[in-house]
């Protein structure tokens, strides 16, 4: 009976360990959509219901936000899983997705609204199977491979414009829409000559994310494994997906940041991508205090003036 018992309790271990690995596996691999509960309006601001063609003609659906008087224009790019509204992390099945923490609603909004008030147009897109942007690609992922054609969809939008073509631009990117914008400046880097700056806070590796996951879940030794899966669906390893590989692409001046104890990550991830920016000006600081990376992505709701200084030095 002991041998049953104990053939039964290590088979029910190995059919969570899979469950817990492909989990993994297909969270990255696939895009997330979640829902768009709020618009500008919902903070004052006027805006224009925008859709406009990715490069490969996927449509994106997005905001343009105007500033009467301006010739400042940020492009905001929203992290896996949200889109330009933010995410509803206060309502389920949302508040479960990144742990403790982690469970309050971000709204963007409120972001857009204080560079509005700075004397800032924005303009905020969704990116492919996210928000009421198109499905595409079998809503798979690849690390960020596909959602660079909507960063290009985007700046030939903004070109074709003569009321924004003109604009000094700067990019505002968090998260997954940082790493689409290193990549996509590693891709065609002419395509970003416009751009005076670039603010990419919350840079994350996925090979990083899939570890700290695992290591969190006591199956830290399973990366290698999970790192198969991932790759038997997207035909690509995360270790393609690491920052660090674009960042000597970028060259325009470049600020970061990130939650030094954030949980679902590590410091180095973000301090190897930062050191290997190509930019002569560039600057990073941490977030301290807090495991939450939340508190990453409402930090400049809360403290604005180091990224407002960024972009007025900057576009200027």
């Amino acid at each position: 009976m002991e041998g049953v018992t104990m053939t039964n309790a290590s088979l029910t271990t190995d059919t969570q360990t899979n469950a817990t690995l492909d989990a993994i596996a297909q969270g990255l691999a696939y895009s997330s959509r979640s829902p768009v509960l709020r618009t500008p309006a919902n903070v004052g601001l006027d805006f224009e219901e925008i859709s406009y063609p990715s490069s490969d003609g996927t449509p994106l659906e997005a905001w343009f936000i105007p500033c009467e008087g301006s010739d400042k224009l940020i492009v905001a790019m929203h992290a896996f899983g949200f889109n330009r509204y933010g995410f509803a992390s206060h309502l389920e099945p949302w508040k479960s997705a990144f742990g403790p923490g982690n469970d309050t609603e971000i709204d963007f909004n409120l972001d857009y609204e204080i560079l509005h008030a700075n004397g800032y147009n924005v303009l905020a897109f969704d990116f492919r199977n996210s928000g009421l942007s198109s499905a595409a690609n079998g809503g798979l992922q690849s690390n960020n491979k596909f959602e660079t054609r909507d960063v290009f969809g985007t700046l030939a939008y903004i070109q074709s414009r003569p009321d924004l073509a003109s604009m000094k631009l700067g990019i505002f990117a968090r998260c997954m829409g940082a790493n689409v914008t290193f990549r996509a400046i590693h891709t065609d880097p002419e395509a970003f000559a416009g751009v005076s700056c670039l603010v990419a806070p919350l840079l994350l590796s996925p090979g990083a994310f899939m570890e700290t996951t695992l290591e969190s879940a006591g199956l830290g030794d399973y990366a290698g494994e999970a790192d198969r899966r991932f790759h038997a669906i997207t035909g690509v390893s995360t270790e393609d997906g690491r920052t660090s590989t674009w960042a000597p692409s970028v060259t325009m001046p470049t600020l970061t940041y990130g939650v030094h104890d954030d949980v679902i990550t590590r410091p180095s991830d973000l301090e190897e991508a930062y050191e290997a920016i190509g930019a002569k000006e560039k600057s990073m600081f941490w977030i301290r205090d807090t495991p939450r990376r939340w508190d990453g992505y409402k930090y400049f709701q809360r403290h604005p003036e180091q990224i407002l200084d960024w972009f007025a030095t900057h576009m200027n």
